[in-house]
């Protein structure tokens, strides 16, 4: 009964999603976008017979980080509770950010506001995290990056902002090795990708999707060298632009873009 409740949100958060993109486009909600001052970062894409939605974030214009606990020390877990934060309350775009356990902690490295508060996480293990190689997402100050975590211990990188997921889905240019066009495994899912240096590109599928397909959307469609795999099923967008804040599931890591301050 849950997977098919969750089935009927998720579909009627695409429809209207696409309805009311489709109403901008006619000019009919001129008002409320003029409103939006971050109304260009995400757009709908369509790529091998699904439908996406993709955020486009410039460092130089927004800012980027996560989020996990609030003030009171308690998890955040929902856009609701993050919006009524102080940085949360600017946020232009927002997603889960990695992979949790049940108390809702990250499971691999996660750096906020440049402090360690897990480790890297270099074990062996089941589940997509441990689909070797995995990798971290990462920002500091203008700069943003997603490397293999072998490839990120060897830079010892100083980051703002970390969380490590898996696994990776492009790296650099090439498709994670154990992907295969002819899996049978079909799920929502959501992503990082980086273009250069201060490009951020987050994507989330409307459709049930192989990793194979989702990986290509960031190689070809997007045009990220590397792209890392945040989560599947419980994955959730907050985009105010297109009226879309999903409620689906209680979530852990969070990632979110703000307009740089003048």
């Amino acid at each position: 009964m849950k997977s098919i409740i969750l089935t009927l949100c998720r579909a009627f958060s695409r429809t209207t999603t696409i309805l009311f993109t489709a109403l901008v486009s006619l000019g009919l909600f001129a008002g409320q976008v003029a409103a939006q001052p971050d109304s260009d970062l995400c757009r709908p894409v369509q790529y091998a017979d699904s439908t996406f939605v993709v955020c486009t974030v410039n460092l130089r214009q927004h800012e980027v980080r996560l989020f996990w606990r609030g003030p009171d020390g308690e998890v955040l877990g929902s856009f609701n509770r993050l919006k009524e934060t102080p940085e949360g309350s600017r946020l232009a775009v927002a997603m889960n950010a990695g992979m949790y356990h049940k108390d809702r902690s990250p499971v691999g490295l996660y750096v906020e506001n440049g402090k360690e508060l897990k480790a890297v996480n270099t074990r062996n293990g089941p589940g997509n995290f441990h689909l070797m190689p995995n990798g971290i997402f990462y920002v500091k100050g203008y700069q943003a990056g997603v490397l293999e975590t072998g490839a990120y211990l060897k830079r010892k990188v100083r980051p703002d902002f970390a969380t490590q997921s898996g696994p990776m889905l492009v790296i650099n240019g090439q498709i994670h090795p154990q992907f295969s066009e002819q899996s049978s495994s079909r799920k929502i899912r959501n992503g990082v990708g980086v273009k250069g240096q201060d490009v951020i590109v987050f994507a989330i599928s409307d459709d049930p999707v192989t990793f194979s397909t989702f990986a290509r959307l960031f190689r070809d469609e997007l045009g990220c060298a590397n792209a890392l795999f945040l989560d599947g099923s419980v994955s959730s967008l907050y985009a105010p632009s297109l009226k879309r804040m999903d409620t689906f599931m209680p979530m852990g890591p969070m990632v979110g873009a703000s307009r740089r301050r003048p």
